[in-house]
């Protein structure tokens, strides 16, 4: 993660309690959308950075609808926010809405939110549209002095959307996880280490790859972590990665033959 600029950091500490306690009195209130929107916008400005006036939109038409709020940057639009209000639970209901906007104009990022809650989703469209999210926080749970909470947040910040920090972020998850930690368990070279480490405890330990390996599918990791969607695309990702390697290293160079060095004549 990038280093947080200081006037940043100052910024999400001093708005955060502010806001924290605004959203908990609504809450208390049971305000509706319409005034959790506002909030949120407020949020955005003072929180997040971005200029009321010229960054934040409200009411994003898309093809005849419309997403309560969406980022712009002077190119384009950097996520939509699909805002409930703050007494209604997320539902998946809400999401499917927020992702046909982001699919219909090719935004990559959706944030939904009731001001509370904030879950940020990843949406890509390849043979078709496929959602995963990113991360969820509390907003009211936050401590705005904390590295972990602040690097959170900047995720979504002006300056943090500037540096594409959210993509980078979301190329790190997709790294490293459970699940692809799990297929570079069931890899050759790593079955290979393990073999070499057995024989090292017993000297003539017959073991094969296959019998480590089956060990460990079934034995050591957690079934859903092979068995699962997330756990067979991770292995397909990590056998492409091992085939690509292996069609790019380079060929050895053939050594030319080596050719009869006619020495000076002995014969007297």
């Amino acid at each position: 993660m990038a280093n947080i600029p200081t006037v940043t950091s100052k910024r999400i500490v001093a708005a955060v309690p502010k806001f924290r306690k605004i959203l908990e009195q609504a809450r208390e209130r049971d305000v509706n959308e319409s005034d959790t929107v506002t909030i949120i916008t407020d949020i955005l400005e003072e929180v997040f950075g971005f200029d009321k006036y010229a960054e934040i939109t409200r009411e994003y038409a898309i093809q005849g609808t419309y997403c309560d709020l969406a980022i712009k940057s002077a190119k384009k639009i950097e996520y939509l926010i699909e805002v409930k209000a703050v007494g209604i639970s997320l539902k998946d209901s809400h999401l499917r809405q927020a992702v046909t906007y982001a699919s219909q104009e090719g935004i990559r990022w959706v944030v939904l939110t009731n001001g509370i809650v904030w879950q940020i989703f990843r949406v890509t469209l390849e043979d078709r549209v496929e959602i995963t999210k990113l991360i969820e926080f509390d907003f009211t749970a936050l401590n705005p002095r904390k590295k972990d909470d602040q690097e959170m947040l900047f995720l979504l910040c002006k300056r943090g959307v500037q540096k594409d920090l959210i993509d980078e972020f979301y190329e790190y998850r997709q790294s490293v996880n459970c699940y692809t930690i799990g297929a570079v368990l069931l890899t050759e070279p790593v079955i290979s280490v393990i073999r070499r480490e057995l024989r090292k405890i017993k000297d003539g330990l017959k073991v094969s790859n296959e019998e480590i390996e089956e060990l460990v599918a079934k034995e050591v990791i957690k079934r859903d972590l092979i068995e699962s969607e997330a756990g067979k695309d991770a292995q397909k990702n990590i056998q492409k990665l091992s085939k690509k390697r292996l069609r790019s290293k380079p060929k050895p160079l053939l050594q030319p033959k080596s050719e009869a060095i006619e020495g000076p004549d002995c014969e007297n």
